[in-house]
């Protein structure tokens, strides 16, 4: 008899799962742009949330897929998960999109595996190793559409490299993977966007926040959760500080 899977374990299975399965519609070229998007969220979803009802059939699920079912805020055990993100960048074939499954456990962003399907990696908090240190100019992701201001005004603050990406999986799995050293949102996100980054993140030893310092808290009735920080822990409170003294931060 095959031994149980871990929540770790399970969430990257799942997430692995997910990312050949968005590949291989991908590959079909039954769809394209937009229509390839929507199939994409759709067939994701869909194997993600019967996966996770047949392993944790007690478990509360809220997807950005699925209607919010607020009977899940009575549960301890809450999977939070966003079958595709980075929609617009699945579609137009670009590699910066990523496949979320998290655990939140009373609020905690507990387990977290994201999947970079065209990238061949899952970044898993079971099984993840901190970044090199970069002894050079600081690097900072930043939304490749829809940059934010907080963020280009840190950067510049910072004298950092500003680095245009796709999707908030990919851009806080480029820090965990050494590839930038901040990742600072403010334009908006909700719990989908963020649980399963922020669980990875903190594993590998990051600072994980929101843009004031607080932590981030999972499994709300309104999943609504605009903001993010991930940036080394030796960095973290200058950072704070220089986001504090931007206007309209106090």
């Amino acid at each position: 008899m095959t031994a149980p899977l871990t929540d770790a374990a399970l969430a990257t299975k799942i997430a692995t799962t997910a990312g050949k399965l968005l590949l291989t519609l991908r590959d079909s070229g039954l769809f394209e742009g937009k229509a390839l998007g929507q199939a994409g969220d759709r067939t994701a979803n869909a194997f993600i949330i019967e996966a996770l009802k047949a392993a944790r059939p007690e478990d509360g699920i809220l997807s950005e897929e699925e209607v919010n079912d607020i009977a899940r805020c009575a549960v301890s055990r809450v999977w939070i998960v966003d079958p595709l993100d980075g929609t617009r960048e699945y579609g137009e074939g670009r590699s910066d999109w990523a496949v979320h499954i998290a655990l939140s456990i009373d609020g905690e962003p507990a387990i977290g595996a994201v999947a970079l399907p065209a990238l061949g990696a899952t970044l898993s908090s079971d099984a993840c190793a901190g970044p090199a240190v970069n002894a050079g100019r600081p690097r900072m992701v930043v939304s490749r559409s829809r940059p934010a201001k907080e963020a280009l005004a840190l950067a510049e603050k910072l004298g950092a490299e500003v680095l245009p990406m796709g999707s908030a999986g990919a851009k806080a799995m480029a820090v965990v993977r050494g590839e930038a050293d901040i990742y600072l949102h403010t334009g908006g996100q909700y719990e989908w966007d963020n649980c399963a980054p922020a669980a990875v993140a903190k594993a590998a030893g990051l600072h994980v926040s929101r843009a004031d310092g607080s932590p981030l808290t999972y499994n709300s009735e309104n999943p609504y959760l605009p903001d993010l920080l991930i940036c080394r822990p030796e960095a973290a409170d200058r950072i704070l500080a220089m986001i504090r003294e931007m206007p309209g931060t106090e």
